[in-house]
């Protein structure tokens, strides 16, 4: 998909976004990660729903169909590691602040984004260089921050000096070097490295208090519906209409197909198209359920050292 370039001139508040989505995802058993769907939706869309409002995102890997329109970059040679990665995705940037994120964060969201973005100064003049997430443990997140975008070419165009290159260099040796801001964000941080993450993810959704506004997030996102919708007066009105409805993701969804066959000019094959859509996606979501009672996966891991207090509702 080609590159967004909003209207307006680029200010102080604008940023853009580099997301690393090519790694070699060994933990998966060499599984496409940033494909893997949780709460029928990717990984990847999910990561670049969290920072819509950035002036231009480019994904640092093989191109892909994707939700939201995205620049393509690659490291070279590829798999050259989140150095070389992070080095050719800025190279497709001009803001003055960088949004760092990684393709396997299934609850980072717009709200963590903007604390990040809120914590230091755009222009440095607060003696830091951006602002980080810290997880359940306290321990820093660089792959899920926000940078000062000229640090990052210093930092870089250094260790390209010293090293002959940045291949295979771990990202520490740039962020080491920097006055990072941290932010706590225990459930914002959770990544998912391995099967058991995945498996983690996907149950967390399903809770009560999550797992509707989940839906319609998904739901907006498939039927392509940039709308915020109050639940509480749509199941008030569903409510009153159907005395006691019983499953309150259904006229929630019925409601979204009707705005998106509307947007698409209304008829009945609009109605047709919309619907199917929201039908395959009801269908990935209850094929995750029965993926969750099934045995394990072969292979299943836990991260070394993982704690309960460490799963996606602590904090």
């Amino acid at each position: 998909m080609t590159a967004y370039e909003p209207p307006g001139d680029p200010d102080s508040e604008a940023y853009d976004a580099v997301v690393l989505a090519g790694g070699a995802a060994r933990r998966l058993g060499g599984a496409d990660k940033p494909g893997l769907s949780v709460g029928g939706r990717p990984l990847l869309d999910r990561v670049l729903a969290a920072c819509a409002g950035a002036r231009r995102t480019v994904v640092v890997a093989e191109p892909r169909p994707t939700a939201r329109p995205v620049t393509w970059a690659r490291e070279d040679p590829p798999g050259g590691g989140p150095l070389a990665a992070l080095d050719a995705g800025l190279r497709h940037t001009t803001a003055d602040r960088v949004l760092l994120l990684s393709a396997d964060l299934p609850f980072l969201d717009t709200a963590t984004v903007a604390r990040l973005l809120a914590a230091p100064a755009a222009d440095g003049t607060d003696g830091t260089d951006g602002a980080l997430l810290t997880d359940a443990d306290g321990r820093d997140q660089p792959l899920v921050a926000a940078y000062r975008a000229a640090r990052l070419r210093e930092g870089l165009t250094a260790l390209r000096e010293e090293h002959g290159g940045l291949t295979g260099l771990p990202l520490r040796r740039l962020t080491a070097g920097l006055g990072l801001t941290r932010v706590p964000g225990p459930v914002a941080s959770f990544d998912c490295d391995t099967w058991d993450d995945i498996a983690t993810a996907r149950a967390r959704i399903r809770e009560h208090g999550h797992v509707l506004d989940e839906w319609i997030s998904a739901a907006k996102d498939e039927l392509g519906i940039d709308l915020d919708v109050d639940i509480k007066v749509l199941l008030d009105l569903a409510r009153d209409a159907a005395h006691g409805v019983a499953r309150p993701a259904a006229p929630l969804t019925t409601f979204l197909v009707g705005y998106a066959a509307a947007r698409a000019g209304g008829g009945p094959e609009a109605v047709a198209e919309a619907a199917r859509r929201a039908a395959d996606l009801a269908a990935r979501w209850a094929a995750e359920a029965e993926q969750a009672e099934a045995a394990p996966a072969p292979g299943a891991e836990t991260k070394p050292g993982a704690k309960p207090d460490a799963a996606p509702d602590a904090g």
